[in-house]
C-alpha cells in the first residue's frame, strides 16, 4: 500500500487503547530495523524526521528511503512524518516533497502567535491532494533535539484550558501535550529522581492528571507524546563499557507510557533508544573485532538491535502488535 497519513490510526487507536509508536529516522539501517519489527509484528508505524535528520541524509534520500520500506512492507500502514517543524517554510516543503503527516513546531511562541502559525499550516496541509494531517504542540519539554533546545527549568506544562480553543480554532488532527517528558537521553537528573530498594534512579513520574485533564476536554481527539524514549539501561552500560561517557542517562519508565497509550495518548515518539542502540552495537562490535573495517560488519548488529528493541516497544509498550490491518 502507498503512504498513508496519521487519520485512521489515530482513530483506531484512540478507540482501541493503544498507540502508534513514532520513530526518528535518519538513515537506511535504522529505517530497515524498524519497519521489518512492524511487517513481523503487523503493527501500523510512524516513520519522522526532524529537521536535523533532513540537514543530514538529505530530503530526497530519506522520501526515497521511506518509499523503499513501504514496497518491502506492503502489508503494514506507514505514515511519513515532519517532527518538530520549526516554521511554515520547511513544513511546506515536506509537504509538496512526499510526506504524508507534518508537525508544526509553535509551542515557543505565545498563544496567538501559535494558534496563527499552526492555522497557516493546517489551511496548507489541508487543502493538499493527498490530504496531509498536521500535528500542533502546548507546551514545551525540556531537553535537546536536533535544534530543540529548551534548559531544565524553562519547560512549561501543557494548560488543560487552552487545548479546546488551540484545536478548534487551528484544525489541527492531533496535539502534543507537555507531561514531563523530555528530549534526549539525558531526561532527569539525579537530583529530580529517588532511588528504589536497589538503589536505580527512577524518575519522577509524568503528570497523569494533566493527561486525564486533557483527554477529557478533548475526548477522542488524539493526542502525542514527544521525549519518551525509556533510554535502556543495558545500552547506557554497553556504551559506557566501550569507551563511551554517558553518565546518569536516565528516560521514561516504559509502564508509565503504556499507561499513557491508555488514556488517549495515540502516538508516543520514540528516538535516543534506537540511537542508543546503534551506538552501543558499534562501541562493543569494535571493542571485540579491532580488525574490522567494513561498515556491513557493525552496521548489520546494530540494525539487528534496532529490531529488537521496536519489537518490544509495539507488543509491550505501545500495544500496537497486531494492529495493522484495522489502521488500514
Amino acid at each position: 500500500m502507498a503512504l498513508v497519513n496519521t487519520k485512521k490510526m489515530f482513530e483506531q487507536a484512540a478507540k482501541n487503547g493503544y498507540a502508534i509508536g513514532a520513530f526518528n529516522v535518519n538513515n537506511m539501517e535504522i529505517v530497515q530495523g524498524i519497519t521489518e519489527a512492524c511487517k513481523e509484528e503487523n503493527a501500523p508505524v510512524i516513520l519522522q524526521v526532524s529537521k536535523g535528520a533532513r540537514a543530514y541524509a538529505n530530503h530526497t534520500y530519506l522520501v526515497k528511503l521511506v518509499e523503499a520500506a513501504v514496497a518491502e512492507c506492503p502489508e503494514i500502514p506507514i505514515a511519513l512524518h515532519l517532527d518538530h517543524g520549526p516554521d511554515f517554510e520547511t513544513c511546506k516543503a515536506c509537504i509538496d516533497g512526499g510526506f504524508t503527516s507534518v508537525m508544526i513546531d509553535g509551542s515557543h511562541l505565545s498563544f496567538e502567535e501559535n494558534v496563527a502559525l499552526t492555522k497557516k499550516v493546517v489551511e496548507y496541509a489541508h487543502a493538499h491532494n493527498p490530504y496531509v494531517t498536521v500535528e500542533g504542540e502546548l507546551g514545551t519539554l525540556a531537553g535537546i533535539e536536533d535544534d530543540v533546545k529548551v534548559e531544565s527549568g524553562h519547560e512549561s506544562y501543557t494548560r488543560p484550558e487552552e487545548v479546546i480553543e488551540f484545536v478548534e480554532r487551528t484544525g489541527v488532527d492531533s496535539l502534543a501535550i507537555a507531561i514531563g517528558t523530555s528530549h534526549g537521553a539525558y531526561k532527569f537528573t539525579p537530583e529530580q529522581c529517588t532511588r528504589n530498594a536497589d538503589g536505580v534512579l527512577v524518575p519522577p513520574p509524568l503528570r497523569f492528571d494533566i493527561l486525564k485533564a486533557v483527554a477529557e476536554k478533548l475526548g477522542d481527539f488524539p493526542i502525542v507524546l514527544h521525549g519518551s524514549s525509556s533510554v535502556p539501561q543495558e545500552y547506557v552500560k554497553m556504551v559506557n563499557e566501550f569507551g563511551g561517557k554517558m553518565p546518569n542517562a536516565i528516560g521514561v519508565p516504559e509502564e508509565q507510557l503504556r499507561e499513557a497509550a491508555k488514556l488517549s495518548v495515540c502516538k508516543i515518539n520514540i528516538d535516543s533508544d534506537l540511537r542508543l542502540a546503534m551506538t552501543g552495537t558499534i562501541r562493543k562490535f569494535y571493542a571485540e573485532h579491532p580488525d574490522k573495517f567494513d561498515p556491513r560488519e557493525y552496521l548489520k548488529p546494530a540494525r539487528a538491535n534496532i529490531k529488537e528493541i521496536v519489537r518490544h516497544k509495539l507488543i509491550n509498550v505501545l500495544g500496537c502488535a497486531g494492529k495493522a490491518d484495522e489502521c488500514k
